[in-house]
């Protein structure tokens, strides 16, 4: 599979970094990005081809079955007007948050075959999930080489409607900075108990990975987990009575929404500001 990346940075690294793990040909990967060093970093890294246009790269690599979309959202309009024409049997897969499926099919002059994915910072070291949708003009077989490009990384899972895609914002692409959070909140709690702060830290973050890797293996409902540990009377029922008397559940849930809504402003604001910027190329 021949893969044109625009951008190298650190997602789009991350990616490249797995899927050369999952047995891609680093001959087959070309990368656009318009910083020297990245450049240079990306081609002693990986071993990958990269060029400073990606017009340019496109023009030269029109055998490129997957066109990975990996620039910050507010270049993204500006960026697909200076690009050729693609042949409707290309991917274009993007990884650029909040940039809307059919905005970017716009963009790009009504190209159909469009991807959009969510992926999560955990990506970074294996371990990611990704929400994708595809429109309508994708096929099967493009369906999964989207999926076998986020699954280098981590996993990925499709959604039906591209508004599921805020869900999915809001759960796993914020999530990580909400585990961060509660890890901050316990190992300081750690730390105010009288614990050295490098042993609270760590008796946090095992506590996390060992948690969720048992509720990985175990896949039992994350009730039943609790139970198990929750003994009457006990000093897991008090904290966990602590938690419910402080309204964490139901916080955590606002955090939710309130994401999720957020999502859903940013693409409505981002397609409607890239239409303006790149003169609502059809």
């Amino acid at each position: 599979m021949r893969l044109a990346f625009i951008g190298g940075g650190n997602m789009a690294a991350a990616m490249i970094g797995g899927m050369l793990q999952k047995g891609f040909a680093a001959s087959e990967i070309d990368v656009a990005d318009t910083g020297d060093e990245r450049r240079t970093w990306l081609e002693r890294e990986f071993g990958v081809k990269t060029h400073a246009d990606a017009a340019v790269m496109l023009a030269g690599s029109a055998n490129a079955e997957v066109v990975i979309l990996a620039v910050k959202p507010q270049q993204m309009a500006a960026l697909l007007c200076t690009l050729p024409a693609l042949k409707p049997e290309q991917l274009v897969l993007s990884i650029a948050a909040g940039v809307r499926a059919n905005d970017i099919s716009r963009w790009l002059g009504g190209h159909q075959a469009v991807v959009r994915a969510m992926p999560n910072t955990p990506a970074l070291v294996g371990a990611g999930i990704a929400g994708l949708f595809a429109l309508p003009g994708v096929s099967a077989s493009q369906k999964e080489q989207a999926s076998r490009i986020l699954d280098a990384v981590g996993r990925a899972v499709w959604v039906a409607q591209e508004a599921l895609i805020d869900a999915v914002t809001a759960i796993s692409g914020s999530g990580p900075a909400y585990v961060f959070f509660f890890i901050e909140a316990l190992e300081q709690a750690g730390i105010d108990l009288g614990l050295p702060p490098e042993t609270a830290r760590l008796l946090t973050l095992q506590t996390f990975f060992g948690s969720a890797a048992l509720a990985i293996k175990d896949q039992s409902s994350p009730a039943e987990l609790r139970a198990r540990v929750t003994s009457k009377g006990g000093t897991t029922e008090r904290g966990i009575m602590a938690l419910e008397e402080g309204g964490v559940a139901y916080a955590i849930g606002l955090a939710a929404r309130a994401a999720a809504e957020r999502a859903n402003e940013m693409g409505a604001l981002l397609g409607k500001d890239g239409d303006n910027y790149a003169g609502g190329k059809q």
